[in-house]
């Protein structure tokens, strides 16, 4: 007799949906973040751009990792640690029954190739989001930057507060 305090299998079709999905969202979050860069390297001479009074656009090579932390490190000792846990977020996501753990997974993986990509190919990471108050401005950013950090909120934000929706959704047969 099987318990059932066990999680129930799931069909592979579903598991086949959430992976497309992940991949999905990864593949595109990763174009979107090297098309964004390209414009601003195309763009390099006429830089910075003022968008709005507390918003420019601009260049930074960011040879670290978050606010420039460990830039002395290289990049391919960034890239290898950022490629492990690149690959521990897809181990998950392809492991995951669940669409939007999936879809958030993607966001994250989407950015961190993107960062990858960047320190690999242009040994820094093109930075050029600059947000300020007066003269104080914030850590230019990029599109994948973003990515992560949102990616990250959610997956933390889904495991504080989506527990109990989750046990709802496994009582009622719905997931």
């Amino acid at each position: 007799m099987q318990s059932t305090c066990c999680r129930r299998k799931r069909p592979p079709d579903v598991l086949r949906a959430s992976r497309r999905y992940g991949l999905g969202v990864a593949m595109a979050v990763f174009a979107a973040d090297q098309a964004t860069k390209a414009w601003v390297l195309a763009a390099q001479a006429s830089l910075p751009i003022e968008v709005l009074p507390f918003f420019n656009i601009v260049l930074v090579w960011n040879r670290g990792v978050s606010f420039g932390l460990f830039g002395t490190a290289g990049p391919l000792v960034l890239s290898a640690i950022a490629a492990a846990v690149a690959f521990v977020l897809v181990i998950w996501m392809w492991r995951t029954p669940r669409r939007f753990e999936a879809l958030t997974l993607g966001v994250v993986a989407g950015g961190a190739a993107g960062n990858i990509f960047d320190r690999l190919a242009r040994g820094a990471v093109v930075d050029f989001l600059d947000f300020h108050i007066g003269g104080w401005h914030w850590y230019a950013f990029n599109l994948a930057d973003s990515a992560i950090t949102v990616g990250v909120a959610i997956l933390l934000f889904d495991a504080v507060f989506g527990r109990r929706r989750r046990a709802e959704e496994a009582g009622s047969g719905k997931e």
